[in-house]
């Protein structure tokens, strides 16, 4: 179970990362044609457009999962502590008004939350 909740952190952590290289990703722009049909296997824009999708598609999994989680606490430490870092350990444990302990305990429950939503 551990593993599994420094998995979904990990996930978490990237999240945001993915986002800024989604927006990044540059326009597709249309290839030029020289008349020579070419098929190669290093297609840039090919490549390019791949990863595009494939970003979008990770970060609508996330998104989907991270809205049906419906607990506030939950939503508050997984998007503006985990995601956002917005606060500190001690500023989200004010926010909450709970224990350090306490925000551990819901921070783990948060995150097996959104591994039961990922799967």
């Amino acid at each position: 179970m551990r593993q599994d909740v420094k998995k979904i952190r990990n996930l978490l952590k990237q999240y945001a990362k993915l986002k800024r290289d989604l927006t990044a990703f540059n326009q597709v722009s249309s290839p030029s044609f020289d008349g020579i049909s070419s098929h190669s296997s290093r297609n840039g824009t090919e490549s390019r457009l791949i990863n595009h999708v494939d970003l979008s598609y990770q970060l609508k999994e996330v998104e989907d999962a991270l809205n049906a989680i419906d607990d506030p606490q939950y939503q508050f430490i997984l998007h503006d502590y985990i995601i956002e870092k917005r606060f500190s350990r001690s500023e989200a444990c004010d926010r909450l008004s709970v224990s350090v302990s306490k925000f551990n305990y819901l921070k783990n429950r948060a995150l097996e939350q959104l591994k039961k939503e990922l799967s």
